[in-house]
């Protein structure tokens, strides 16, 4: 599943309207933001398969990667022989892509009907192996079974979506076998906190850089991928994982921290004026001293083959 990703020249901000409702959606059942959010990315799949959506003709060139697996391919390492499952994968763009780097076995997982149709139909048309199982990301041991897998990949705009993201790297401990690992790129924290909606060049930070004081509504009318078609249902509710929940929450579920990479790059343009495209992956950052804000970070973590899960600080 991708979030904020967008091969565009702008996020979506002149259509995006935020209202920062921590207190108000703590107290929302969760169960009401899930609905919120699959009823949004429902909407999206269509217009993401369409006109100026993902490029999905690019797969029928059997090299073809995603740009966000292009990124990440120094730090996979050799896939060749693992098993391999990717979560919140939405149509399949970067699990096909994985599949084409040699690995044995590649499931992607997501929660949307609509995605999980839309990235088998893609898996046929690009003649990959790969399999799509829907299902709900805190019952992926339950559907896909226990350690059975190599490597967990997640891919970058997927954390944002998860209420509990303790519950997460737990899921990802126990469907790793042991020596298996963790490949993690996300949107840096510092970033997704940054108002994108100011025109006057100024990094300022609008919104909460803490996932524990709960969501952030969202209501955005279009996409980041297609023609502009409004979305029926354009409310969202996400969370922004600090760095440090995040390492936490791998850490206690017994997993080994084994790197952590912050990055200067980000594969959409995130800050529309103030950021240019960098060759060779097209990535974007800060024209103006990029060294300022990090905008995404690789987390890479291991299974020992003994696991045992470390108590909360």
């Amino acid at each position: 599943m991708l979030s904020l990703r967008s091969r565009s020249l702008s996020r979506i901000s002149a259509a995006r309207k935020r209202t920062a409702m921590a207190g108000i959606t703590a107290r929302m059942p969760l169960d009401e933001q899930r609905r919120a959010n699959l009823a949004n990315w429902e909407d999206r799949v269509p217009i993401h398969i369409g006109p100026d959506g993902y490029e999905l003709a690019q797969f029928d060139d059997s090299a073809h990667l995603s740009r966000v697996v292009r990124f990440d391919v120094p730090g996979l390492g050799d896939l060749a022989g693992l098993d391999v499952v990717h979560l919140q994968c939405h149509i399949g763009t970067d699990t096909i892509s994985l599949d084409r780097l040699g690995a044995k076995s590649v499931v992607g997982y997501d929660f949307s009907p609509a995605a999980v149709a839309a990235a088998r139909a893609l898996a046929d048309r690009a003649a990959s192996t790969a399999r799509f199982v829907l299902g709900e990301l805190y019952d992926a041991v339950d559907v896909l079974g226990a350690e059975q897998f190599d490597l967990v990949f997640t891919g970058i705009g997927a954390l944002c979506w998860l209420p509990d993201v303790e519950a997460w790297a737990e899921v990802v401990a126990r469907l790793l076998r042991p020596g298996g690992r963790l490949h993690l790129r996300e949107g840096h924290p510092m970033l997704l906190s940054v108002d994108d909606e100011r025109d006057d060049g100024v990094i300022a930070i609008e919104w909460p850089t803490f996932g524990r004081t709960g969501a952030t509504r969202f209501e955005e009318p279009i996409s980041y991928e297609g023609d502009g078609t409004r979305l029926a249902h354009p409310t969202t509710f996400q969370w922004n994982w600090s760095i440090g929940e995040v390492v936490s929450a791998v850490l206690r579920s017994g997993l080994r921290l084994d790197l952590l990479r912050e990055h200067t790059t980000v594969p959409w343009n995130a800050l529309d004026g103030v950021m240019h495209e960098v060759p060779p992956l097209g990535e974007w950052e800060l024209i103006d001293r990029p060294e300022r804000l990090a905008c995404t970070y690789t987390l890479q973590a291991s299974k020992p083959r003994t696991l045992q899960a470390t108590k909360p600080l």
